[in-house]
């Protein structure tokens, strides 16, 4: 029976996003938590840009230590020679997006004429034949914009990267212009010309990108073939945003259209939707908003007094799911008094203090905090914040790893110019 598989690009399309940003400590415990939670694989970077090479690496070596179990690492391309050359090259990354436009609209006005369709069918042919021959795992072939591409070339366009050894093609809602109805129509024809299963990337310019990637999937599942569908945390992403990672979840599961069908891996874990969310939300700055779906402050407060009256009598008259699903219910406790924390000043005693009453770690050897102290104070002043539970634990059990993450790389020299 076919399958649907969540592919969160919070850290590629969620990080691109303007005004915002995320440090590369922050991008790999959103990594990490996204294991946890279950989610099938993260589109964790660029392995073409520079800045990016020793986080990447990072994150797999964690991995090979058996951290990070159970999500594909995938990294994001331009679908051209010279970007998978240089990611196989210099990273790690053997699972690949391969990314290029394929509406009119961009071969005429992006790239201004000078690709032709065959010319584009053979660069992507290129790139996913790179890939292979370096010895990618998996390969995804992205149509960006191909809500405005027609149905036929989308079908050639997948033809074509299927016959090279595509595992998938991507259809990008890229500015957010299909609805429920045309997306299903559009990637259900789509899955069975191009003879491959469709992974929905939807913005939500329209206000739909849930709705549009729960069609957009449901299109493939109908057509024979696993879906995918991307998301990010809370839906954060250019412009309007992304399809919100827990709204897909709950859909999936509660939507009549979806609701019976079973599938979602068995390893999906939705009670950690609370902590994730959270920590982005703190990581990038963004609060999120009270009407959050499943997260937000109000998706479980009643204050009319006939929603009230039905939520104490029976919580299932206002309420769709437990709040106890997504890992909520629990008491928090806030700091009122003296506080510790770990930042670009912290000293020996401090940190100390901290491993032992926030992580538990008692007595620590005072060479190792000393140790430990010095990658706390280059997180912090990467991540310009005191450090989380999540990243202190990071820094403390892989210092080698956390090196990586929090020292800046130098930009590859070019030579100079003689005078």
């Amino acid at each position: 029976m076919p399958q649907v598989y969540l592919v969160d690009v919070t850290n590629r399309d969620g990080d691109q996003t303007a005004r915002i940003g995320l440090a590369k400590l922050q991008k790999t415990v959103i990594n990490l938590l996204l294991a946890e939670m279950g989610v099938y694989q993260s589109e964790f970077g660029f392995p073409f840009s520079f800045h990016e090479v020793p986080y990447l690496n990072a994150n797999l070596a964690l991995q090979e230590r058996g951290v990070m179990r159970g999500i594909i690492l995938e990294g994001w391309c331009r679908a051209i020679i010279a970007d998978v050359a240089t990611a196989l090259e210099h990273t790690k990354v053997r699972h690949f997006n391969l990314s290029i436009s394929t509406s009119d609209q961009m071969l005429q006005r992006k790239f201004q004429g000078r690709f032709s369709r065959d010319q584009l069918l053979r660069t992507m042919a290129d790139a996913v034949d790179a890939a292979r021959q370096g010895g990618a795992l998996t390969v995804a072939v992205n149509a960006e914009d191909a809500s405005r591409t027609s149905v036929e070339f989308l079908i050639e366009f997948a033809g074509r990267a299927k016959e090279h050894g595509a595992d998938r093609v991507r259809y990008c809602d890229t500015l957010g212009a299909d609805d429920p109805f045309s997306i299903y129509d559009r990637i259900n024809r789509l899955a069975k010309g191009g003879g491959l299963p469709v992974e929905a990337h939807c913005h939500n310019d329209l206000g739909m990108a849930v709705a549009t990637s729960l069609a957009g999937a449901l299109g493939s599942l109908d057509a024979g073939y696993d879906a995918y569908i991307n998301t990010t945390v809370n839906g954060i992403g250019e412009r309007a945003g992304n399809a919100d990672l827990v709204a897909c979840i709950l859909a999936l599961r509660h939507a009549p259209a979806a609701r019976g069908r079973e599938v979602l891996s068995s390893r999906m874990d939705l009670t950690k939707a609370w902590r994730l969310a959270n920590y982005v939300a703190d990581s990038f700055g963004i609060p999120i908003p009270l009407n959050q779906v499943g997260v937000g402050a109000n998706a479980f407060a009643h204050e009319s007094g006939i929603h009230a009256d039905g939520a104490l009598k029976d919580r299932r008259n206002y309420e769709l799911y437990d709040l106890e699903e997504l890992g909520r219910g629990k008491p928090e406790t806030v700091e009122t008094g003296r506080v510790i924390l770990t930042g670009t000043h912290s000293g020996v005693a401090g940190l100390a203090h901290v491993l032992k009453t926030r992580l538990g770690i008692e007595d620590p050897p005072t060479e190792r905090v000393r140790e430990t102290l010095h990658l706390v104070q280059l997180a912090s002043l990467s991540t310009q914040k005191p450090l989380t539970d999540e990243e202190l634990r990071l820094v403390w059990e892989h210092p080698d790893i956390a090196y990586q993450l929090v020292t800046v790389p130098t930009p590859p020299q070019k030579p100079r110019s003689r005078a």
